[in-house]
């Protein structure tokens, strides 16, 4: 598994969604950077052009996979959660597999629920359109115009940065596969004996039409250290829509995390 590393310090373990890479994820390490001393390690899960899918065809294969990955390179030492969208289904099994070794996850418009026919989602909504985004680049402006609630010059430059690439590069055969053994055979949240008791975050759309955010509602009782936040004026994309509050959100997270004595 490609494993892209940054900084030094406490360990961060950081996992995009379906469909892109681990660069999805990379505009929040100016945030990590910013806090003080966080080792980021952020993985390309298999299917993406930095890991190959090998065996790997279902979820919950993945998911092993992944684990096998975070121990082999962090060993026993206590890690932090960082998963967005289909990598925050991941992360949230993760933190339960991984037990008091995870120090804390934070879930970034994350699926809670696999099957979209079940997820509780807002019709898909546009605030602002900014139709001379198509001037330049239309294919890439057509992807971005689909995602984007509230359509920017900057908003259009971060997914071309951050989201496109690892939308030109995935494995789509591969991915396939694996769509189709999408959900795991069980939620986390339902196994476990105890609440998860670390400090967690919910980062949620308004907007959001692909997971929502009333289905992370549904667990607040579960993770009893959990902020959730749902931001207004942002979709499936709400870490590069609203970046500002984004930063807040997290480094509010590094700040628990370290007052709990990580």
């Amino acid at each position: 598994m490609r494993i892209v590393e940054r900084g030094n310090g406490r360990p961060v373990v950081l996992i995009h969604g379906f469909g892109v890479d681990h660069r999805v994820l990379m505009s929040l390490d100016p945030v990590f950077e910013a806090h003080g001393d966080w080792h980021r390690l952020y993985v390309d899960l298999p299917g993406t052009a930095g890991t190959p899918v090998g065996d790997v065809a279902s979820s919950e294969q993945l998911v092993a996979f992944v684990r096998q990955a975070i121990t082999d390179r962090l060993g026993d030492q206590p890690f932090a959660l960082v998963g967005n969208s289909y990598g925050g289904m991941v992360a949230r099994r993760l933190a339960h597999d991984f037990g008091d070794q995870v120090r804390g996850l934070a879930v970034i418009a994350g699926v809670m629920i696999a099957d979209h026919s079940r997820r509780t989602v807002p019709e898909k909504t546009v605030l602002r359109e900014q139709p001379d985004l198509f001037d330049t680049d239309p294919d890439a402006a057509a992807q971005y115009a689909g995602e984007a609630v509230v359509q920017s010059r900057a908003g259009f430059e971060a997914f071309c940065k951050y989201v496109k690439p690892g939308l030109d590069t995935v494995d789509q055969s591969a991915l396939e596969e694996i769509a189709q053994h999408y959900s795991l055979d069980s939620e986390p949240e339902d196994d476990a004996s105890q609440p998860f008791d670390r400090p967690t975050l919910f980062l949620c759309g308004r907007q959001d039409n692909v997971v929502g955010y009333h289905d992370a509602l549904t667990r607040i009782e579960h993770y009893s250290r959990g902020s959730y936040v749902v931001l207004d004026a942002a979709g499936h994309m709400v870490h590069l829509e609203q970046p500002e509050l984004t930063a807040t959100a997290v480094t509010e997270w590094l700040d628990r995390l370290v007052a709990n004595g990580f």
